[in-house]
């Protein structure tokens, strides 16, 4: 029996709703308010506040098909298993069940016949070994051994294997993963399911949050136990159907047709080809989600504008290696767009915007390409030697994007060769500067997300949507946000720049509203109940059945789910320090808070 990518989310879906869990959709690929990461990396991301103790509309026991997008492993999309988006099917219990019920089920749901029937010979089961933070997890141990798993297959790790947290701070805890074992041989005696050898391919991780991590590294007990568990769906499709990579499942058979089609070659015909085309399959799907995304991104040289473009940039150097014709990505995309059309209708909303970028950032590129080879040919002219310098081939791919491959490809046409390592150092060097970076950027890591000054900043984007609708109309819906504890940027639909005049009374009517010190109450009610009070949806599909609705006295009523304030009068002077263009369309305010 094929088993299909959409049999495994009903069955998963099905059986957790059977187990009295509420359905819940997935949130957006871009994290709503937290400045700490750049995409929604697993599905915990959304579920923050409720994890650290906030009710959930939907109740203590949630189960969802969470869009996810991952780009540390980006070097290497194109072998058996990476990707760089993918679904992550998920069960919660917000201070309900613990371990023994969550692995219980994690146990009947992959070996049960009625379910998906995997041989529990071939599963083996890691948990935590304990360190000077937390103990070793022996509970998890002993109902690993009560559903069956013998002891020789259940393997104590340390916290690099068996903890789980999102960034460096907030809700983690001990996790239990469970392993498929593809029947390689082992590569030694001391083989496990922490050696890369392929013998084990995890499919299941049920992570066990008990602490919050602070920022100066020790741990708090969280005010209530939760369950939070990922299995990737490409993945234990793949496995499902004893398929040796995640490319040969059903969700990636029509875009590898297309670009078979596209180029005329066929997908496996050497390893350099199968290559290509995966990193193409894996990198306009990821584009489409991102540019499909109710949120939305468009390419830039910033944050996930510029992971989206690198990663359309290199989709389209590897159609030039396959001698694609132009615009061939678009048709890629159309084909994923037909793929999810039932279970992500956002891309078929936004299939023009998807399209028209695309070929936008493509013929941007193309330019790019062009212009990288035109500097190349002027800097050999100057080289002494017949060795291009590794800083000169870096400066290439750093100004121009011109990809080292390239450089040793038209180098070696014209009788040069190309410092390589030399090239390696200058990357590393520049890697290690962005990831410095990074860790700042994660330094505080989710628990940020609710801070006192991003849950005023997040407070006042409300008062600006209440204000902008004022000055400028009903036109205006927010396209985004993006808030960190010094700023809020808030993009919104809006035709032409705002006049000075209007900035100036958008910035009045949200200065008067904090003077007047409103209250801001929060109800929970049903999301149709809450359109007919009035309250405006920003995503209207990113709620679930009950929703929060926030309102501030008679100025502001929006459903929502992030931090915020008590009373306007908290909040201080607001003041608005730029207003630009995001991109076709949309409009941005970048927007301050003064005490």
């Amino acid at each position: 029996m094929n088993i299909t990518s959409q049999f495994l989310r009903d069955k998963f879906l099905n059986f957790f709703k059977e187990r009295g869990h509420a359905v819940i959709a997935s949130a957006s690929l871009i994290p709503e308010n937290d400045p700490s990461v750049l995409f929604t990396t697993a599905g915990m991301h959304p579920l923050i506040p409720y994890l650290l103790g906030q009710r959930h509309p939907s109740g203590r026991r949630l189960t969802d098909v969470q869009k996810c997008v991952r780009t540390g492993d980006i070097e290497e999309v194109g072998d058996d298993s990476h990707l760089t988006f993918f679904e992550m099917l998920g069960n919660w219990s917000l201070g309900d069940y613990f371990n023994r019920q969550s692995i219980a089920w994690s146990y009947e749901f992959l070996t049960s016949k009625e379910y998906l029937g995997l041989d529990p010979e071939r599963l083996s089961v890691t948990v935590f070994a304990g360190d000077d933070d937390a103990p070793r997890d022996e509970d998890s141990a002993a109902v690993w051994r009560e559903c069956g798993i013998p002891s020789e297959r259940i393997y104590y790790l340390p916290k690099k294997n068996n903890w789980w947290i999102a960034g460096t701070t907030g809700p983690c805890g001990p996790d239990t993963e469970i392993f498929w074992d593809t029947g390689k041989p082992a590569c030694s005696d001391k083989c496990d399911p922490s050696c890369d050898c392929g013998k084990y391919l995890e499919i299941w991780n049920n992570v066990f949050m008990q602490f919050n991590r602070q920022a100066d590294g020790t741990y708090l007990p969280l005010a209530q136990k939760n369950v939070d568990t990922g299995m990737g769906l490409e993945r234990t499709v793949c496995v499902l159907n004893g398929y040796k990579s995640v490319y040969d499942i059903d969700l990636f058979a029509g875009a590898l047709d297309k670009i078979q089609q596209l180029s005329g070659k066929k997908y496996d015909s050497d390893a350099k080809t199968t290559r290509a085309m995966r990193i193409i399959a894996d990198h306009v799907r990821t584009a489409t989600f991102l540019l499909g995304d109710p949120v939305g991104v468009v390419p830039s040289n910033v944050d996930q504008g510029y992971v989206l473009r690198r990663l359309i940039r290199r989709a389209v150097r590897m159609a030039n290696t396959l001698d694609m014709p132009r615009l061939s990505l678009q048709q890629i995309a159309q084909v994923y767009i037909e793929v999810y059309r039932e279970v992500y209708p956002e891309l078929v909303a936004n299939a023009d915007k998807i399209i028209e970028e695309l070929n936008k950032e493509e013929d941007r590129f193309s330019r790019t390409l062009a212009a990288g080879e035109k500097e190349f040919f002027k800097v050999i002219e100057h080289i002494p030697g017949k060795t291009v310098p590794g800083g000169t081939a870096f400066k290439l791919y750093d100004t121009f994007g011109f990809p080292v491959e390239m450089t040793v490809e038209l180098a070696a046409e014209n009788g040069y060769t190309v410092d390589v390592e030399g090239f390696r150092q200058k990357y590393a060097e520049h890697q290690a500067k962005s990831h410095a970076g990074s860790e700042q950027r994660f330094k505080g890591g989710m628990a940020e997300g609710g801070g006192i000054e991003t849950t005023h900043l997040h407070t006042a984007t409300h008062l600006l949507q209440a204000a902008l609708r004022r000055v400028l109309g009903d036109e205006v819906k927010q396209k985004g946000s993006n808030i960190t504890p010094e700023r809020l940027r808030f993009d919104f639909s809006f035709s032409r720049p705002m006049t000075a005049e209007e900035i100036a009374e958008t910035e009045r009517l949200v200065n008067e509203a904090i003077r007047r010190d409103l209250p801001i109450t929060c109800e929970e009610m049903p999301i149709e109940d809450a359109r007919k009070t009035g309250a405006i949806g920003l995503f209207g599909d990113r709620y679930g059945e009950v929703v929060k609705v926030y309102t501030m006295g008679d100025f502001s009523k929006e459903i929502c789910g992030g931090p915020h304030a008590q009373h306007t009068g908290e909040l201080g002077r607001f003041v608005i320090t730029k207003e630009q263009s995001s991109s076709a369309g949309v409009r941005r305010i970048k927007a301050e808070l003064h005490k």
